[in-house]
């Protein structure tokens, strides 16, 4: 380019006005999902490349206190692509990967709203081959896989275990860690996904008086069902375990102040059981199927004949405003959680009377819970101190480990979930930034 050229360059650049940068709608969702984490008050931990937190779907989850931000952003994304055509789902910066391990040049998942298809694999770092022993790690915990994952979601059926990630229903081979198939999916509320039979049932909407839940193949996570739950007056907005499955496979749903009944083979819901006091906050069902155990937005428990719809008892904790969550019926009684960061805690009522309520656990705080879960037989109760497992029919402690902290920051573990014999946990460490799906060894006494 001579003088001359430069000059009616330069002449025209200033004339011309240069266009506006394009806004994509990612860019839009993750401004979102920034704006909602400040008003959390939390600092998105500063990752490294390759650690969780830092260009991976499903990192920067660390703590519950992340999903609503997390998945306010995938929603606007989602909405934001229906009016042209697609649903897209974003769960960061960086697009998901085959199943094949190759980076796609795409962060988004087209699929029907009638029947979405299986998207694409979130990115992570894969499995962790061969396992990497975690430092000071209690019952030889070794990390299988580094993906950031929600918190009390990790659950397992024959040969699988399933999570959500932001944006993300997903499969995990037990064996090496791997991802083998994802859905788009974003959590309306904190509940484990309910195996029942070949289908993984999640709840799709939970918020006034809509209650949808979502039936997903056990193999191929496509999306088979979709069952729309009549709700008595307001669903509660503080619950929590609202979903779980009982005697015969049905599938139990807290729908303000009844609880529905579905069958899981015909998607329809098949009896709906009135409660006298609600909304219903958390529901359980007895291992023979004779009771059915709600919770209310206040401190009581309740009990109802789950063949008459006939109130047998309740009971409750006068003065005690907080209410009982993620319930959990054993042949022994009821376990479940009361009160929100560093004062939830784990409690056992045996025979379902909460006025002899045994606490078990302290607040993990930090964001983190401490929920109970019973797998293989045996009620486990993690968080950031310790990591127990119980008795299902006694609530007695069979044994305690603690939980060891990274340079005075905690360590978390939890959902701890039983397959093929083996034993598997979600673990979090704040200071390394480390997070993924970890085996464990538990001693013997855990067996029962």
């Amino acid at each position: 380019m001579n003088t001359e050229e430069r000059q009616l360059s330069n002449m025209l650049r200033r004339v011309t006005p240069e266009p506006p940068s394009r806004v994509t709608v990612e860019d839009v969702a993750f401004r979102l999902a920034n704006q909602a984490a400040g008003s959390r008050r939390h600092r998105e931990p500063r990752g490294r490349p390759g650690s969780p937190g830092h260009g991976s779907p499903g990192r920067g989850s660390w703590g519950r206190g992340w999903a609503p931000a997390l998945a306010a952003a995938a929603s606007v994304i989602v909405v934001a692509g229906a009016s042209a055509g697609i649903a897209t789902v974003v769960t960061s910066h960086r697009g998901p990967v085959s199943s094949a391990g190759g980076a796609s040049p795409s962060a988004s998942v087209s699929t029907s709203a009638s029947s979405p298809a299986p998207s694409q694999l979130p990115t992570s770092e894969g499995p962790s081959s061969p396992p990497e022993r975690v430092a000071n790690g209690m019952w030889g915990a070794e990390l299988i896989t580094r993906d950031t994952f929600n918190q009390d979601s990790l659950t397992s059926g024959p040969e699988s275990l399933y999570a959500t990630a932001p944006g993300y229903l997903v499969r995990i081979n037990p064996a090496n860690g791997e991802i083998v198939n994802s859905a788009p999916y974003i959590p309306s509320i904190a509940n484990l996904p309910i195996i029942t039979g070949n289908t993984v049932w999640v709840v799709a909407s939970y918020a006034g008086r809509s209650v949808v839940l979502h039936g997903y193949d056990g193999k191929t996570l496509a999306q088979v069902a979709s069952v729309i739950v009549p709700v008595a007056g307001q669903v509660s907005t503080a619950a929590s375990g609202v979903l779980t499955t009982g005697s015969g496979g049905y599938l139990y749903v807290a729908a303000g102040r009844s609880v529905a009944v579905v069958n899981p083979s015909t998607h329809q819901v098949i009896k709906q059981i009135s409660v006298s006091a609600g909304p219903v906050s958390s529901v359980a069902v007895a291992p023979d199927g004779s009771k059915l155990y709600v919770s209310t937005s206040t401190f009581d428990l309740l009990i109802y004949n789950l063949a008459t719809g006939a109130k047998l008892g309740s009971s409750a904790i006068p003065g005690l405003t907080s209410t009982a969550g993620n319930l959990v019926a054993t042949s022994g009684g009821v376990w479940g959680t009361t009160g929100v960061g560093m004062t939830e805690s784990a409690w056992f009522a045996p025979d379902a009377d909460l006025t002899r309520l045994v606490r078990l656990s302290t607040g993990a705080g930090a964001g983190l819970s401490s929920v109970p879960v019973i797998s293989g037989g045996t009620v486990w109760i993690g968080g950031s101190h310790t990591l127990v497992c119980a008795n299902p029919a006694t609530g007695q402690v069979l044994k305690s480990v603690t939980i060891p902290t990274d340079g005075s920051v905690v360590e978390y573990v939890g959902s701890v979930t039983i397959t093929g014999g083996r034993a598997y946990a979600y673990y979090l460490n704040y200071r390394s930034q480390q997070a993924g799906v970890v085996a464990l060894t538990p001693p013997g006494a855990c067996s029962g």
